[in-house]
């Protein structure tokens, strides 16, 4: 596994997506996602400030574009994150079954492993919020792309979410399965939705 897996050019990340390697897989995969749907807010921002039409709103697109970057960049440090919360558990499915260590070292590794997609999923919400803002306050003229940003972002949401299921199943702690799970369903219920919102009322203004 690389150091850095989004140092690595378009390209050369599809390949690693798609090598017989565990990782990055679905996890890195919601977590670039959403990076790119954050960094289409940023898009309409940056070719909104400084425009006289949107004089008005100037500061306020200066600090979209700040809050949007961050969340760029902490989904991007999410990819390998998620990479590195794997390699435990990886380790642990390893373990012998009558190895007395195997189901503690196994809960430990698994509560790990849903960290970065649960982190994941918090800052996609945050960039849903965003492009709802964008949407309403930056150039009417790149409206398509915080359509596609919304859409992204309700993948990546979703993708992420996946690889907490995926995980909580598995988990002889129930109680914080349980509470992961409703935290998850609490953002895929509000989220979802309004990410679908934005998208659908960017194609009814495109559209007329």
């Amino acid at each position: 596994m690389p150091d850095v897996m989004v140092d690595k050019s378009c390209r050369d990340f599809a390949a690693l997506l798609a090598a017989k390697e565990s990782v990055p897989g679905g996890g890195g995969a919601a977590a670039y996602v959403g990076a790119l749907g954050a960094a289409l807010c940023s898009m309409v921002g940056n070719f909104t400030t400084g425009k006289k039409a949107y004089a008005q709103v100037e500061e306020d697109i200066q600090d979209l574009l700040q809050r949007a970057y961050a969340v760029q960049e902490r989904l991007l440090s999410l990819v390998d994150e998620d990479a590195h919360a794997f390699e435990p558990l990886s380790r642990a499915y390893g373990i012998p079954k009558d190895d007395p260590s195997r189901v503690s070292v196994l809960e430990e590794a698994t509560k790990g492993a849903c960290a970065p997609p649960m982190e994941m999923m918090r800052q996609i919400c945050r960039s849903i919020d965003l492009l709802e803002e964008m949407g309403a306050k930056g150039s009417k003229m790149l409206l398509s792309d915080v359509g596609c940003g919304a859409l992204l972002a309700r993948a990546a949401l979703e993708a992420a979410s996946m690889n907490v299921f995926v995980n909580t199943k598995t988990l002889q702690d129930r109680a914080h399965a349980l509470m992961l799970e409703a935290e998850c369903d609490a953002m895929l219920a509000s989220y979802g939705p309004k990410a679908e919102a934005i998208a659908a009322d960017v194609m009814a203004r495109i559209r007329g």
